[in-house]
């Protein structure tokens, strides 16, 4: 147990945390939405710093991040509790416990530090269940990577306060942003927040203000934000917010935790939201959950070679410079970095 950042006291021991936009007032012995922040005495606790559920190394584009330092290795690290209770959470086990999860390590920053640094792992991400709630730790963990030369990845549904992520957003290097529908009524029925714009505020800020590295995952849900116009008007905000270069991963839905009663997502629907995504002028569209489709590869948006070739999590072919252009016209790429090519420890657990 850890004091909580940002919040405030409220009259009768009451507290309201500040940290996401559902800015939950807490009674005394009651915690807030995300399970893992509690009023003890009138002040706000974290019940799960250091406490970690699932931890090991990934290969980047797992995360997904397909622009950032491809093919090198982030040392994943999760936690529990969530700030949204996705109805097809595919973590559900992790993101809506508390605490007393049964599988739970206690580690350090200094610790995980430790360990991308053995596992010769370049960054450190913050994963599989929501960072924002775990916000002390990644925090302190960030700092201290970012004094040992390794990035830090936030992987993340972007629900949080500006004033929290503006502090944070100095240490991150690059967030992958999942943008769950484009219709507050979707957050409101699936997500169980009031909305989606604080979302979409994070990515707008963590691209423009701080120059992190940005790219956004959609899942494409059958009947409920699968329809071209939802995905027409989502692409558009990303040309006109965040940029045509944005990279932005539809992927495909199967079933599970509360929505098994849905069908896995038509490949049909999902190549069509990737048709329009490019329609509306986003030039690094890519398709995911769908092994071996064309759609996992970087293709120059100039000459249309296919530059970077994926198969799931791994780069088959790789036709960017050094200097990070196209090898066949010489247009600019925007990927972060330069291609590493290495083999994963396969330390999970």
């Amino acid at each position: 147990m850890r004091g909580a950042l940002y919040w405030e006291p409220l009259e009768g021991g009451k507290v309201r945390c500040r940290l996401c936009p559902l800015n939950c007032v807490i009674s005394e012995g009651k915690r807030g939405s995300c399970r893992v922040r509690k009023n003890i005495g009138g002040r706000l606790y974290t019940l799960n710093y250091g406490k970690v559920s699932a931890i090991g190394a990934d290969p980047v584009e797992k995360k997904p991040l397909f622009h950032f330092w491809p093919g090198s290795c982030a040392l994943s690290v999760s936690t529990v509790g969530c700030n949204m209770h996705c109805r097809h959470c595919q973590n559900w086990e992790i993101s809506q416990a508390d605490e007393s999860f049964p599988h739970l390590h206690e580690m350090t920053p200094e610790m995980i530090v430790a360990m991308a640094r053995h596992y010769s792992c370049e960054s450190i991400a913050y994963t599989y269940n929501e960072p924002v709630i775990w916000y002390e730790f990644v925090l302190d963990t960030a700092k201290l990577a970012r004094r040992e030369g390794i990035y830090n990845l936030l992987i993340t549904n972007g629900y949080i306060n500006e004033e929290p992520f503006r502090e944070l957003a100095h240490y991150i290097d690059a967030m992958n942003i999942d943008i769950k529908a484009f219709s507050d009524e979707f957050y409101m029925k699936i997500a169980s927040v009031p909305s989606g714009e604080p979302s979409r505020r994070t990515a707008v800020i963590a691209k423009k203000e701080f120059g992190i590295h940005v790219e956004l995952t959609y899942l494409v849900i059958p009947t409920l934000n699968d329809s071209e116009e939802e995905i027409r008007a989502f692409a558009r905000w990303v040309v006109e917010e965040l940029g045509e270069d944005t990279p932005v991963h539809f992927s495909r839905f199967f079933p599970h935790y509360k929505l098994t009663h849905l069908p896995p997502t038509p490949l049909e629907t999902v190549e069509m939201a990737y048709r329009v995504a490019r329609e509306e002028g986003l030039k690094f569209v890519y398709v995911g959950n769908v092994p071996g489709h064309e759609g996992e590869n970087t293709y120059c948006p100039n000459c249309g070679k296919p530059l970077i070739l994926r198969h799931a999590f791994e780069i088959v072919g790789y036709h960017v410079t050094p200097e990070g252009r196209c090898e066949y016209c010489g247009e600019k790429i925007p990927v972060v970095g330069t291609y590493k090519k290495k083999r994963y420890p396969g330390m999970w657990w």
